[in-house]
Parts: C-alpha cells; sequence; structure tokens
C-alpha cells in the first residue's frame, strides 16, 4: 500500500507541476508589462483574479482525477476564466495565454482521446484568437512588431506546440497511475483468491475424511434403533462398531487439523510460489537436497507463508527468492525480494513477530531487513538438532 501511495504522490506532484510552471509565466509576462506601461491597474486585477480562481479550480479537479471522478463543473468555471485572464493579459504564449494551456492540460485528463482532441483544438483556436487580439490592441509583449500574417504564424506555432504536447503528457502520468492502481487491485484479488482455493481445499479434505464415516455412523445408529427391541446382541453390535466409527472419525479429524496447523513445507512452497507468479513476481526457490531435521519443515513452512504475504501485501516486488540450506549446526531459511518498503523495513509487524515466537519454540530467531544493494532479505535461522 506504501508503493502505491507514493505512486500517487509522484503523478499529483507531477499534475499539480503544471500550475508552478503558469505562474512562472505569469509573473515573467506581468514584469514585462508592467515595466512597459501596458498593464493597467483595470487589466491586471481581473487578470489576476481569474489565475488565482483558475489555479485553485485546477488543483482541486486534479484531485478529483486522481479519485476517479470528472470534475466537469470545475472544468466548465475554469475555461471561463482562462479565456478572461488571458484577454486581459495580453494572449502571450509565455505569459498569460498559458491560462488556456493549464486549462487544456486539465480537462483533457480522464475524458475520451476523441474529446482530449477537441478540447485540444478549441484551445488552441481560442489561444491563438486571443493572442492576435492582444497584438492588435498592443495589449501584449509577444508579435507587438509582428506584421499580421507573420503574428498568426508565430501564435500558430508556439500553441500548437503547447496542444502537442501539454495534454498527452498529463495524460500519459494519469494512465501510468490509473496501471498502478490496477496492478494493486489485481494483486489484492489474486491474494484473496489463493486464501479461497486454501479454505476449498481444507472444506474438501474434511469431507473426504469424516464424511464417509459419518454417514456410516448414521445409516448404523438407525440400524442399531430397529434393533433394539427384536434383536438387542445384534444392536449391541452396531452400537459397538458405531463407537468404533465415531473414535475413527475423531482421531482421522484431530489428524487433519494438526496436518493444517503444521503446514506441509513442500506443499506450501508450491502454493507460495503459484500465488506469487499469478501476481506478477518471478519466483525461484533454492532446496537442500537432503530432508530437512524433523521438526523442522513445519516452523519454516510457516515462516515461508508469512514472509510471501508480505511480499504481496507490502511491497512492489517484480522478483522474490527462497532459499533453504542447512548443515550439521544450523539450518537457514532465507527470503530475498526486490521490493523493499520503507514502512515494510521499520515496522515488522504481527505477522513478523509471530513468525519469532514460532521460531523462538524451537530455539531459532528471525531477521528482516532492507539490503544495501536495495532489496528487502527475511532470515530464519535455527540451530540444530532442533529443541523441544
Amino acid at each position: 500500500m506504501e508503493a502505491l501511495q507514493r505512486a500517487r504522490r509522484i503523478t499529483w506532484i507531477t499534475l499539480i507541476a503544471g500550475l508552478v510552471m503558469l505562474w512562472a509565466f505569469l509573473a515573467l509576462g506581468s514584469v514585462v508589462l508592467f515595466g512597459e506601461g501596458r498593464f493597467p491597474w483595470w487589466r491586471a486585477v481581473p487578470a489576476f483574479a481569474a489565475a488565482v480562481g483558475l489555479t485553485w479550480l485546477a488543483w482541486r479537479a486534479i484531485d478529483a482525477v486522481m479519485a476517479g471522478r470528472y470534475p466537469r463543473r470545475e472544468i466548465v468555471v475554469s475555461a471561463v476564466l482562462a479565456v478572461i485572464g488571458t484577454a486581459a493579459g495580453g494572449g502571450d504564449p509565455f505569459g498569460w495565454g498559458f491560462l488556456i494551456m493549464v486549462w487544456v492540460y486539465t480537462a483533457t485528463l480522464r475524458v475520451s482521446k476523441r474529446t482530449a482532441i477537441l478540447q485540444s483544438v478549441g484551445a488552441f483556436v481560442v489561444a491563438v484568437a486571443l493572442g492576435l487580439l492582444g497584438v492588435a490592441t498592443d495589449a501584449g509583449v509577444s508579435g507587438a512588431d509582428l506584421e499580421l500574417p507573420e503574428a498568426v504564424v508565430y501564435f500558430g506555432v508556439v500553441y500548437a506546440i503547447w496542444c502537442l504536447t501539454m495534454p498527452p503528457s498529463g495524460r500519459l502520468w494519469l494512465w501510468i497511475w490509473m496501471l498502478a492502481e490496477q496492478a494493486h487491485r489485481g494483486r489484492e484479488a489474486h491474494t484473496r483468491l489463493a486464501l479461497a482455493e486454501e479454505r476449498l481445499r481444507f472444506a474438501r479434505d474434511l469431507h473426504d475424511l469424516v464424511g464417509h464415516q459419518l454417514s456410516a455412523i448414521a445409516v448404523k445408529t438407525e440400524l442399531a434403533k430397529r434393533l433394539s427391541e427384536a434383536d438387542p446382541a445384534a444392536a449391541r453390535a452396531e452400537l459397538t462398531e458405531i463407537n468404533t466409527l465415531t473414535r475413527r472419525a475423531l482421531r482421522e479429524l484431530r489428524e487433519a487439523v494438526r496436518g493444517y496447523r503444521e503446514l506441509d513445507l513442500t506443499a506450501e512452497l508450491d502454493s507460495v510460489k503459484g500465488v506469487l507468479e499469478a501476481a506478477g513476481v518471478r519466483c525461484e526457490v533454492r532446496l537442500p537436497y537432503r530432508e530437512l531435521p524433523a521438526g523442522l519443515a513445519p516452523v519454516f513452512a510457516y515462516a515461508v507463508r508469512e514472509a510471501v504475504t508480505n511480499v504481496l501485501k507490502h511491497s512492489t516486488a517484480t522478483f522474490c527468492e527462497i532459499t533453504i540450506r542447512f548443515t550439521p549446526e544450523r539450518a537457514e531459511l532465507s527470503v530475498r525480494n526486490n521490493g523493499v518498503a520503507r514502512r515494510q523495513a521499520a515496522d515488522p509487524g504481527s505477522g513478523l513477530t509471530g513468525m519469532a515466537e514460532r521460531l523462538a519454540t524451537v530455539g531459532g530467531a528471525v531477521r528482516a531487513r532492507p539490503t544495501e544493494d536495495g532489496e528487502f532479505l527475511l532470515e530464519a535461522v535455527v540451530s540444530l538438532p532442533v529443541d523441544g
């Protein structure tokens, strides 16, 4: 989640950068206009008021777009303010005319390609017209010494460049953010699907283990009831068999539950590898050629499950490596991924705390840390032979 929030923050800052660029151009254009005495107060006041209003509305519009909705009202009102500010400021493409470019930059976010093209063409026509009006009324700076045909070419080329570059750049950054959001939702969906499949597998195994036994118990109970008066000896024999079946079913149920509590390492490694690869994370598993010492496999299986859960929930990894090795003195499990998250590194969370407690029962310890090469490494070490 932290990675998704960071991606959102970067996209938002990039989109807001257009407003910073706007005020840089406005400051430059205003200094020139005031210096040449061509920016009287009755034009400057409405121009600055329109610029402030457009900035506020564009800010709100970008927030709305990032939240997944199109701010139609803000876009319409800011269009009016952009025209007023550009007309009052003289229509210079590197000055007050940039108000219209900021408007089209914001308006083309989260619309269809056809709508974006129409908005860009409309903004281009209005911006060129207001630029020429500024030349005709001597209100602008750019193109003031140009003849009408030259001014048309000048404003047409500059505003065409703005309209061809600014809307696509904003739409590209928003598209990247939407892809990141969809990928995050897909990863969460894969995790939920894996959990659902595990629950279904558990339910199916319970049915296979005790379903037959319970059905047999029900049939024999009905038979014993019918024989209780006609043939008491046969009824007692059926009750004895019912008792045997009941104990067997209880024993198998306990073994099943114990088997799920004490995870099978091989099955768990296959499961987590499948989940990681389904989430777009390439996974490599490196195992020793010998079987692990008794009592160690369930603990490492639990550690693998918790480590991979953290990879899916708290990182942006594209690669994960799971390695198990052991010597006569110690056994080691390491889970390395390339999607380190600052929160993951700073706060181990309750999952890793539970893992540490479980490892402590067999004399082991766990350590999770970011590495110098930008990866995140979880290491679980157990001294051999296993305690308890």
